[in-house]
Parts: C-alpha cells; sequence; structure tokens
C-alpha cells in the first residue's frame, strides 16, 4: 500500500483493502451518471448500532479525510473510500449488486464478521 499526500489530507491508496465486483462498480458508475457526478466516492463505513453491534453504512461522499483509504475499480475508474477506523473491518471484504425477485441492493461479504443478525444489516 502507498500513501499519496493531497493537500492536508493523508490520503491512503490500497489494493487490498475492499474488492467491489464488476456489477457493483458498473451500479455505482451507473448511480453517479444519473446524478451528473463525477467527483463522489462510495464511502463505506461501520458505525456502532443493529442488534448485532455493528452496522454498514455505504454513501456518496465528496470528501477526503484524514486516513481515509481510497481504492479504484473497473474502466470507469469506481472510487471506493474507508475511513481510518472501518478500514480493519472491511479488510477482505467483497461488495456486490444483487437484482433479483427477492432482493435488490449492495451486499457486503466479510469474512471479519463473527456473526449477523436476521436482518442482515448488522454484525459483530
Amino acid at each position: 500500500m502507498s500513501t499519496e499526500t493531497t493537500g492536508t489530507t493523508d490520503l491512503k491508496i490500497s489494493t487490498a483493502s475492499i474488492a467491489l465486483t464488476d456489477v457493483a462498480a458498473e451500479k455505482v458508475s451507473s448511480l453517479l451518471k444519473q446524478e451528473g457526478r463525477d467527483d463522489l466516492s462510495l464511502r463505506v463505513a461501520v458505525q456502532p448500532g443493529g442488534c448485532s453491534g455493528l452496522r454498514y453504512q455505504l454513501y456518496f461522499d465528496d470528501r477526503n479525510l484524514d486516513g481515509d483509504t481510497l481504492t479504484e475499480f473497473g474502466a470507469a475508474k469506481v472510487r471506493v473510500v474507508t475511513d481510518k477506523m472501518s478500514t480493519p473491518y472491511l479488510m477482505g471484504a467483497t461488495i456486490d449488486f444483487v437484482d433479483t425477485i427477492e432482493k435488490q441492493g449492495f451486499t457486503i461479504d466479510n469474512p471479519n464478521a463473527g456473526g449477523s443478525c436476521a436482518c442482515g444489516d448488522s454484525f459483530n
């Protein structure tokens, strides 16, 4: 992993922290095009809460915070950012996008999660 300094913010460029499937990268790129924005990154965070102790948050963000880890995916160079607290929890995790009759949305397969709740939105 290398570190790139941009202004006053240290941004770590990573190739191994988190994975985004091609399907998920295409969906993120499509959503950004719908919004007419190319300056946003998909921020993936782990926050306290949920019935298992921790929960995921995925949202678009235009900020670069101190200690963020940035990973780029696909031909469209989709950017995924994790904060320094969330990165250890997300090492080796894979984000996918599913679109079936039963379910539509982003899913996270995280080998670091010791267990999850029935709602599927939190882990420990």
